[in-house]
C-alpha cells in the first residue's frame, strides 16, 4: 500500500476521554472547535495560516462574542479534522488509501488552498493521489470504497470518477504487462489453460489470466460495481466472456445460497437490486459469452426475488439462444404460487418455443443464402431434443403434472431432433407409473407421442413386456421388430454422443447419423411389403412361423401370435392378454440412448 508522510514535528495531540482533543503546549489554547461530538481545544494562529474557512468562522465568532465554533456536517468527521489540524501545526501525518479521501474532502471544506499558503494540504494530497494512489490497482479499489462515506464531497471533487477510470483502464492492460498484485482464487479458464500448455513450468507460474481483475472488484458495493463494469465495457477492449465471468463471480459473492435468505424481507430489496443490476450489465450480444447454466441460475433467483418483467424477459431471450448448453438440473425452475406443480413447466415451454423461433429465423436466412443441407446447423437442435426428453422424464414424477403440459412440451421440438425415442419412452413410462388414474384414451394419446420404429433393441424388448403400455403399442413394437429383423437391418444404435461440447462436432455427427438412419428406414420401407407377403405364407406353414419368432421373449411370442392369428382361437381371445411383470426402462436400457436425426416431431405417429 502506498503512503505519504507530511510534517516533521512530533504528534502533540492528546485525548481526554472520547469527546475531547487538545494540544500539549506551553501556550494556552484560544479557540474551541466542535466537530460532531468531539471538542478540539486549539490555537488560532497555526489554523488560520492554512485555512481560509477557519479565518471566516473565527472572525464571525468574535463578532458574535461566541467562544466556540461549530462545524456541522464536516466531511470525514473528527478523524479527518484531526489530520487537517495536525498538518496546520506541522506535525507528522501519514496519508494512505484508507484516509486520503476523507482528508481531501476535509481540506476542501476548510479551503486549504494554494491561495492561502503555498504547498497547502489540497495540493499535497492531489500530488499523492495522482502519483501514487491512481497508479496502484488495489489502492484505487480501496480509495473507491472509502468515497461512499464522504458523499457528495468525493463525487463533486471527481475522486469517484477518477478511481473508476483508473480501475477500468487497468483491466484493459495486456495480461502480459501486468506487474502488480491481484487476487485470483478461481480455476483457470479453458483458454488460459490451453495458452499455457506449451509453456515451461516457471512461465506457467507467472502467466496472468485474462480475467485476473474479476475478484478484486467484487468487494465493491453494487452501485460502485455497476459504474466500474459500465466503464470497463465502454473501453471496448474486454471480451464478453470476461464480462460474464466477472458478473458470475460477483453474483456468487453476494447472492445468498439458500431460498429462505433470498425470500427474507431484510435483504429482499438488496437482492432484487443486485439481480437487476447484473442483468443490465450482461454483454449486449445475447447469443454468446455467458453460459446457459449461469443465466438459468440467475433466472431462478430473479423469480424468487420478484425482479421486474423487463429483466426477466431479457434473461429468457438470452437463455433461449443457448438452450442447447443447458442441463436438466438447470431447467428445474421451482414453480411459484398459484402453480401446483413442483417445477415451472410453462416457463420451460416458453423458452423452448423461443428457441424454435430463433432456429426458424436461422433456417430462413440460410435458405435465402442458398444453403439447402437440412442437417447443417442442426447440431444444437439435437442437443435440445435430448435435453427435453431427459427433462420430461424428470418432471413426469410430479403427480400434479397435467397430461396436456407433458404433451405440449414433448411436441415443442421437431421429431428430427430425436431420431432415437428411448429417452421419450422412458419419460412416458415414468409418467404412466406415477399417474395410474389415466384413462385408456389418455394412455393412448400419451403413447402416440412415441414412434416405435425409433426404439433401440433394448427399449423395444422392454416395451414388449411393459404392462403399462396399451396393447396396440406392444403389438406395434413386436411387429416392427419382426419387420426389422426380416429386412436384415441392424437395430438403431445408441447415439447419445450427440451432446458434444462444440456445435461443429454435433453437426458433423448429426449428418453422419441422419444419413445412416435414412438408409435404415429406406431399407425397411422397401422390404416391409415383401415381408407382409411372407407373413401370409407364415400362416400356412407353422414350422416357418415358429422359427420366425424364436428370437423374441416368451411374452413377445404370445403377443405376436395374437397379431398374426395362428389359429382362430388366438384371435378370439385377444382380450385375455397375459401380462409379465414390468421393469423400469431405466434398468432395462442401460445408457441414455436418445440422440439426433432427421424427421419432424410435429408429425406424430398415431397408434390408434
Amino acid at each position: 500500500m502506498k503512503f505519504m508522510k507530511l510534517g516533521s514535528k512530533p504528534d502533540a495531540f492528546q485525548a481526554d476521554g472520547k469527546c475531547i482533543r487538545y494540544v500539549t503546549s506551553d501556550l494556552a489554547t484560544d479557540v474551541t472547535i466542535n466537530v460532531g461530538e468531539v471538542k478540539f481545544y486549539l490555537h488560532k494562529f497555526p489554523l488560520l495560516s492554512k485555512s481560509s474557512r477557519l479565518r471566516k468562522l473565527v472572525l464571525k465568532a468574535s463578532e458574535e462574542c461566541c467562544d466556540e465554533i461549530n462545524m456541522v456536517d464536516f466531511p470525514g468527521g473528527p478523524k479527518a479534522f484531526g489530520i487537517c489540524a495536525k498538518f496546520c501545526y506541522g506535525m507528522t501525518v501519514t496519508l494512505n488509501a484508507y484516509n486520503v479521501v476523507a482528508a481531501r474532502c476535509a481540506a476542501e471544506y476548510l479551503e486549504m488552498t494554494e491561495d492561502v499558503d503555498r504547498g497547502n494540504l489540497i495540493f499535497k494530497i492531489e500530488v499523492f493521489l495522482n502519483s501514487s494512489i491512481f497508479r496502484s490497482w488495489k489502492d484505487s479499489i480501496i480509495v473507491l470504497q472509502t468515497t461512499k462515506s464522504v458523499l457528495p464531497w468525493s463525487e463533486n471533487l471527481k475522486i469517484v470518477g477518477r478511481c473508476i477510470d483508473s480501475i477500468a483502464s487497468k483491466t484493459s492492460v495486456d495480461p502480459a504487462n501486468i506487474t502488480w498484485s491481484y487476487t485470483y482464487n478461481r480455476k483457470l479458464s479453458v483458454s488460459d489453460k490451453t495458452a499455457g500448455d506449451g509453456m515451461k513450468f516457471r512461465e506457467k507460474i507467472i502467466s496472468v489470466p485474462k480475467d485476473w481483475w474479476v475478484e478484486d472488484i467484487c468487494e465493491l458495493d453494487i452501485d460502485l460495481y455497476k459504474r466500474v463494469m459500465t466503464a470497463v465495457k465502454s473501453k471496448g477492449r474486454m471480451d464478453g466472456v470476461a464480462i460474464c465471468e466477472a458478473l458470475k463471480t460477483y453474483a456468487v459473492r453476494w447472492l445468498p445460497d439458500s431460498v429462505d435468505s433470498l425470500d427474507s424481507d431484510v435483504h429482499s430489496w438488496r437482492n432484487k437490486l443486485l439481480v437487476e443490476t447484473i442483468v443490465c450489465l450482461l454483454p449486449s450480444d445475447r447469443g454468446v459469452d455467458c453460459s446457459c447454466s449461469f443465466l438459468l441460475k440467475l433466472l431462478k433467483v430473479a423469480i424468487l426475488v420478484g425482479v421486474d418483467n423487463s429483466a426477466k424477459e431479457d434473461l429468457l431471450k438470452r437463455i433461449s439462444l443457448k438452450l442447447y448448453e443447458a442441463s436438466v438440473k438447470d431447467l428445474l425452475i421451482p414453480a411459484r404460487p398459484p402453480q401446483t406443480t413442483l417445477y415451472d413447466v410453462e416457463m420451460v415451454l416458453s423458452i423452448v418455443k423461443r428457441y424454435m423461433m430463433h432456429r426458424h429465423d436461422l433456417d430462413v436466412a440460410k435458405n435465402e443464402m442458398g444453403c439447402t443441407d437440412f442437417v447443417l446447423g442442426h447440431g444444437s437442435l439435437l442437443s435440445v431434443g435430448k435435453l427435453i426428453d431427459e427433462y420430461l422424464e424428470e418432471i413426469a414424477r410430479d403427480p400434479n403434472l397435467s397430461l396436456a403440459s407433458f404433451i405440449d412440451l414433448s411436441q415443442s421440438v421437431p421429431e428430427f431432433a430425436t431420431p432415437v425415442h428411448d429417452g421419450l419412452y422412458k419419460a412416458i413410462d415414468t409418467y404412466l407409473k406415477e399417474h395410474l388414474s389415466l384413462t385408456k384414451v389418455e394412455r393412448k394419446k400419451l403413447c402416440s407421442l412415441m414412434d416405435v420404429k425409433k426404439l433401440t433393441m433394448d427399449a423395444s424388448m422392454h416395451a414388449a413386456q411393459n404392462e403399462r403400455l396399451p396393447l396396440r403399442v406392444v403389438v406395434q413394437v413386436l411387429f416392427f421388430e419382426q419387420v426389422r429383423s426380416a429386412a436384415g437391418v441392424q437395430p438403431l444404435r445408441n447415439t447419445s454422443h450427440y451432446t458434444t461440447n462444440t456445435e461443429e462436432e454435433s453437426e458433423k455427427t448429426a449428418a453422419e447419423d441422419c444419413n445412416s438412419l435414412e438408409k435404415q428406414m429406406s431399407r425397411i420401407k422397401i422390404k416391409e411389403d415383401a415381408f407382409q407377403e411372407k407373413c401370409e405364407l407364415a400362416k400356412q406353414s407353422s414350422k416357418n412361423s415358429k422359427s420366425g419368432i424364436q428370437l423374441l421373449p416368451s411374452r413377445s411370442r404370445r403377443m405376436f401370435g395374437k397379431l398374426w392369428g395362428f389359429g382362430k382361437g388366438h384371435a378370439d381371445n385377444r382380450s385375455s392378454e397375459t401380462s409379465a411383470s414390468s421393469q423400469s426402462p431405466t434398468s432395462m436400457v442401460p445408457g441414455d440412448t436418445k440422440s439426433s436425426g432427421s424427421s419432424s416431431r410435429n408429425r406424430r405417429h398415431s397408434i390408434s
